[in-house]
């Protein structure tokens, strides 16, 4: 490479490996192996199931990406929009979106901060890395999460998050609307901050799976009962459970918690499509008593889930010493709360 390309053969063989990795995180919104990017750019860049399931969210829309980048998240709102434009303060971004999207793509040079359209709805994906290492705080985005509130405070706005972001902090800043919590691929993507506008009536909290096409939200009937375990234990998707939906997903699936402050649920039948835990023993959880239980099944392979309890899955897998050939899960949890709450072990089989 250097013998032949000399000083550009760094560029050459980073954008190869780029349009590698883009290959699989962006295939659905078609061909990209002539784009171009930056690390960081594609890093960033949502994956291509997320940005087309909130262009059709926006379908029938003027929409504008205030800080489009490369071009990925707009390719998506372009195939659904009235109309969409893109704009960014980095100009090498901007021209690799126009290379990217091609020269019929409204594309300006602006700041985030100053708005350049009037009536269509913005949608923002503020930087949230430097250098490779992630910003946890919201006032670190760039551009401020508070100050891009501010700024669209009477305009409809969509701001993708951090999935970990604190949502009491988000009621400081004054944000009222919807939260969306994403999953797909089975891990937690983003949350979405939608402004009250483009909300559904009452929804200010929403989990969709994108995997199944299931949505759960905050209107939902919540009466789920805590009771023993039943036949079989689930583990809610990350989505539900970080956007606080786990007795909404339960009582829709006529599922009950085990215990109010844990996650997991449990239920005499295993809902259409979802994996599940079929309990086969119930123990205390005791190291010694769990690998006598887990001998006498024939355990080899085990996969270990915990909540509520402190256990480090893969020391405690070595200690456990397993010298069969069945492959069995154990769910660790607490069951009751301070000084009441025990740890208990479920031994189960998990349905695939």
């Amino acid at each position: 490479m250097r013998a032949r390309f000399g000083e550009r053969a760094p560029i050459l063989v980073e954008t190869t490996l780029l349009r590698r990795r883009a290959a699989d995180k962006l295939a659905d919104l078609g061909d990209v192996s002539s784009w171009l990017f930056t690390d960081e750019a594609l890093q960033q860049a949502t994956v291509a199931a997320v940005a087309l399931h909130r262009a059709r969210r926006l379908a029938g829309l003027v929409v504008h990406d205030a800080t489009c980048s490369v071009g990925t998240e707009l390719a998506a709102l372009r195939r659904t929009s009235a109309r969409a434009v893109g704009s960014d303060i980095d100009p090498v971004r901007l021209a690799m979106a126009r290379h990217n999207l091609g020269p019929d793509a409204d594309l300006c040079r602006a700041d985030a901060l100053h708005p350049v359209t009037r009536d269509a709805v913005v949608v923002v994906d503020p930087a949230r890395r430097r250098g490779g290492r992630r910003r946890l705080r919201p006032a670190d985005y760039q551009p401020a999460l508070g100050l891009l509130l501010a700024t669209y405070r009477r305009r409809e706005l969509v701001v993708k998050c951090a999935p970990g972001i604190d949502f009491d902090q988000l009621s400081r800043l004054g944000f009222e609307g919807e939260i969306e919590v994403t999953a797909y691929r089975g891990s937690v993507r983003e949350a979405c901050l939608w402004s009250g506008g483009l909300a559904a009536p009452g929804v200010r909290r929403r989990a969709s799976l994108l995997d199944s096409g299931e949505q759960v939200t905050d209107t939902e009937p919540d009466d789920c009962a805590v009771r023993p375990a039943g036949r079989w234990i689930v583990d809610p998707d990350g989505a539900v459970v970080r956007a606080g939906l786990v007795r909404h997903y339960g009582a829709r699936h006529g599922l009950w918690q085990l215990d109010p402050d844990i996650a997991y649920l449990s239920g005499d039948r295993l809902p259409a499509g979802v994996r599940g835990f079929e309990v086969l023993e119930q123990l205390a959880f005791d190291e010694r008593r769990l690998r006598q239980a887990l001998s006498a099944l024939d355990c080899g392979a085990l996969e270990i889930l915990v909540r509520g309890v402190q256990v480090d899955p893969d020391a405690l897998r070595r200690r456990l010493r397993l010298r069969g050939s069945r492959p069995l899960s154990v769910v660790i949890t607490r069951i009751g709360s301070a000084a009441a709450g025990r740890g208990t072990a479920f031994v189960c089989c998990p349905s695939r």
